[in-house]
């Protein structure tokens, strides 16, 4: 085959493109970094940079955002149940000191400010927020556990109790005994007053979750609406009823009334006291209920459910809002009505759990709900608590001021003042009889609350540790992920660097050669 010079020259030209696309090529990789700058430089390595590249991000969005967000969720949570248990744990040590029944009224004074105190800082500790979502709350993260202020919206709300609701009550009838003042104690109903007229009351009750329950925008006493487990006469199963309210059934009107005496003494009395938030049972409404606790009729049922449907429309500062705790209806001042978990009703009621993604296809709760630790019983018990220390209280004073109406006493005064003065040592027998009784109870039951408290404590603290071990891991996948993507991805600088500075010589040698070939034509040889 001839060659020409012209093919020479031809040859040349195209070889020095393909060196100088070559050194393209390597520059591009030394400003860039990377071995490829588009997917048909290397199909293969492209495919995989963009899945390691996926993974990259993903463990980022783990290990820098969502694991961090957690923590802090979980830090939160932790914090404000480590304040409840020291809360609870102060309210037992309260009950243990007024245990003692050797008491001074100073002391008991000191305990009943000390309960008071913990009792509103109890459900305060509930509010707890993380970056304005409140962490108490379930999905509800907008809205606070209890209420800030004041409030006047109207609830209809329904409670599902059972038999371990109905508790043992004692109550103690002073009369008109707290009402004696220097002034009065020797008028016509004052001077009547003896030993006898003290008494004592044991009645059973079911205790709702609030008090002053009367709903002031219509009857202020209307009766709510209780269903529970009671035998068919006919039949001998045990049904759900809803009773019909007859004169053994009423609500208490007014305060002049005493209910836990006409409970007492009214076996099939069923009486609702919206002041106190109280459904007050008669011996025979007990046993019934009580009957149905074991019946086989209700295998399969909510056994010994009890079911109670009332309005509140009356709110303070610290109340619990029922939409966190009940099946519920509410009614704003513009009439809008809106429904909150009515599927309780139906027994299909979720827990809210909020979850946060912290790895591949990997979840971990942060969230502890408000039914698990705040509930209404610390606040309910606390209020008994207090009042039966007060009643001790007010009694002591009592005393104290017919002591002092005794030193100068004289006839038919001197008589009365001695009936009184026996009549109020009855009643402060009784009344600390009770007193103490019930706070050794309440040891109890706020040892119940603070196991409730210490059992989320441990629940948070072993997510947490769960978590801990996620961002460990997430931070080893996250180093793996950018070793590989950098591995597959970025060239070697050492490597391209050389191969770019040979393909220059090589560039400019052929730069040199090709000058010398185009230089020489046929005529230098003729």
């Amino acid at each position: 085959m001839r060659i020409t010079n012209k093919i020479m020259q031809r040859n040349n030209l195209s070889n020095i493109n393909t060196n100088k696309v070559y050194q393209d090529k390597l520059s591009t990789q030394m400003s860039t970094q990377k071995k490829v700058s588009r997917p048909s430089d290397d199909p293969v390595v492209s495919i995989r940079a963009l899945r390691l590249r996926s993974n990259v991000t993903e463990v980022t969005q783990y290990y820098s955002k969502n694991i961090p967000d957690a923590e802090s969720w979980l830090d939160v949570t932790e914090d404000a149940l480590k304040n409840l248990t020291e809360i609870i744990t102060n309210m037992i040590g309260q009950c243990t000191k007024a245990s003692n029944g050797d008491l001074k009224s100073a002391d008991r004074q000191i305990i009943l400010e000390q309960l008071k105190a913990l009792g509103d800082e109890v459900y305060s500790t509930g509010d707890a927020d993380y970056a304005g979502r409140y962490v108490f709350t379930g999905y509800r993260t907008d809205t606070s556990l209890s209420f800030d202020k004041e409030y006047n919206t109207k609830y209809e709300i329904t409670e599902q109790l059972d038999n371990s609701s109905i508790t043992q009550l004692t109550k103690i009838d002073t009369g008109k005994l707290l009402d004696i003042t220097a002034a009065n104690y020797n008028n016509a109903n004052n001077s009547k007053i003896t030993e006898q007229d003290i008494k004592s009351t044991e009645v059973y009750r079911i205790q709702l979750a609030y008090d002053d329950c009367r709903d002031k925008n219509a009857n202020p006493a209307a009766a709510p609406s209780i269903s529970f487990y009671e035998k068919d006469p006919v039949t001998g199963e045990a049904v759900m009823k809803e009773p019909t309210w007859d004169s053994t059934m009423f609500t208490i009107k007014s305060s002049t009334e005493d209910p836990y005496t006409e409970a007492a003494k009214n076996d099939d009395a069923l009486i609702y006291v919206p002041d106190t938030g109280e459904i007050l049972l008669g011996r025979n409404r007990y046993d019934k209920l009580m009957a149905c606790k074991d019946d086989p009729s209700t295998s399969g049922k909510n056994e010994g459910e009890i079911r109670v449907t009332y309005q509140k429309d009356h709110w303070v500062k610290g109340d619990l809002r029922p939409e966190h705790y009940f099946a519920c209806t509410s009614t704003d001042a513009d009439g809008k009505v809106t429904d909150y978990n009515k599927s309780y009703l139906d027994g299909k009621s979720e827990k809210q759990v909020i979850e946060y993604d912290v790895g591949f296809n990997q979840t971990i709760q942060v969230n502890s709900t408000a039914d698990e630790c705040f509930q209404h019983g610390i606040g309910r018990t606390v209020d008994d608590l207090v009042q039966a220390m007060q009643d001790v209280v007010d009694l002591e004073n009592v005393k104290t001021k017919i002591e002092g109406l005794q030193e100068t006493a004289t006839g038919t005064d001197a008589e009365t003042l001695t009936k009184q003065m026996e009549a109020v040592e009855k009643a402060l027998t009784l009344a600390k009889d009770k007193c103490q009784k019930m706070f050794e109870s309440g040891i109890t039951t706020f040892q119940g609350y603070l196991d409730d408290a210490n059992l989320c404590v441990t629940n948070c603290g072993t997510r947490s540790s769960k978590l801990e071990l996620i961002d460990n891991r997430m931070k080893s996948q996250k180093t793996t992920f950018e070793t590989l993507k950098s591995e597959n991805e970025d060239i070697d600088v050492t490597e391209t660097a050389i191969d770019l500075k040979s393909a220059e010589m090589t560039y400019e040698a052929a730069l040199m050669a090709t000058g010398k070939v185009m230089q020489t034509t046929l005529l230098n040889f003729i």
